[in-house]
């Protein structure tokens, strides 16, 4: 990102904030050259106040810092994307974002989950559950999937709410662990859900 146009806005570029777990914009903010480098050099995001003209490094005072994991410019070189793990709420009125929402998204943790499986399938850890599936083999993960699924089934029409959220969650679990060994991944399934959709 060596062709930052910071002349656009008078030496100013906005920094669009995002949470890189849930994808939620967080904030909105501005940075000229030195708190861009700043940001660069300590990983922590820093802004340019326009009203104190001064830098001030987001969490500075809260702790709430915005600890950068990828910083992207748009195409016309004269916006920022800053994906961030924020610590703690970012608007300083306490809430989560900027526009009082809600900074969480359950839904993403499958990719986390896929991600963590993946990297068992790659690193076989001893002593892991999920390394003795895989070396049980596809017949034996396909059987967990089967089971999985009876005992689902039997929880939603003879058994608790509890355990049939229990039992559903153990049914997702061995799925991707079954989609690993064969090379795909739940995203492979969601597509092919997308496919299907219609309005």
């Amino acid at each position: 990102m060596n062709n930052l146009d910071f002349e656009k806005m008078n030496g100013l570029l906005p920094a669009i904030i995002q949470d890189s777990y849930t994808q939620k914009v967080l904030m909105l903010g501005f940075m000229n050259k030195e708190a861009y480098e700043k940001t660069l050099e300590t990983k922590k995001v820093t802004f340019y106040s326009r009203s104190r003209k001064c830098l001030w490094t987001k969490g500075e005072t809260s702790g709430n810092f915005l600890n950068v994991v990828e910083m992207k410019s748009d195409c016309d070189n004269d916006t920022l994307l800053i994906k961030v793990i924020p610590e703690g709420p970012v608007c300083h009125t306490g809430a989560d974002t900027c526009w009082n929402e809600e900074n969480k998204n359950d839904v993403l943790f499958l990719e986390y989950l896929q991600d963590f499986i993946s990297k068992r399938f790659k690193d076989m850890p001893e002593g892991s559950y999920t390394t003795s599936l895989f070396q049980s083999g596809v017949n034996r993960m396909a059987q967990k999937v089967g089971e999985e699924a009876v005992e689902t089934v039997i929880e939603a029409t003879n058994g608790t709410d509890d355990r049939l959220i229990y039992e559903g969650a153990d049914l997702i679990y061995h799925l991707i662990v079954l989609l690993t060994s064969k090379g795909y991944r739940i995203e492979d399934l969601i597509r092919e859900l997308k496919k299907r959709h219609k309005e």
